[in-house]
């Protein structure tokens, strides 16, 4: 290839983005709008899946500080689990609370097994 096919080429490049970039920038903006949690997924190592909306705590038990909440299938990311105070609700008994950005979630609220889908070597 030439200098000046090259120079062509990535003249035409360089338009292509050009005309792309606001449209991209506004796609961007929207998802963001629109998925707020992505962030705070990407954020952290796993994802966890609450099945019904959860209760987040400063620490892994009901007496610690109610921070805000999950709603049930709204993905959150997560970066270990610790034991904490035994919660018995849905036909489950587990003392385990996964670490969220936000704070602390029982396991017995989040899909998949005894620790939310982490590997059990995630302790915090």
């Amino acid at each position: 290839m030439t200098t000046r096919t090259f120079a062509r080429a990535a003249l035409v490049g360089a338009g292509a983005l050009a005309l792309l970039g606001p449209l991209t920038a506004a796609t961007a903006v929207a998802a963001s709008d629109v998925n707020r949690g992505d962030a705070r997924i990407m954020a952290a190592p796993y994802a966890v899946v609450p099945y019904e909306t959860v209760n987040v705590r400063s620490g892994p038990a009901r007496s610690y500080a109610k921070v805000g909440s999950v709603a049930a299938g709204q993905p959150r990311g997560a970066y270990c689990w610790v034991r904490g105070e035994t919660i018995r609700d849905n036909g489950y008994t587990n003392n385990v609370w996964v670490k969220l950005v936000e704070g602390y979630v029982s396991a017995v609220y989040l899909k998949g097994d005894q620790y939310g889908d982490l590997p059990a070597s995630a302790t915090c």
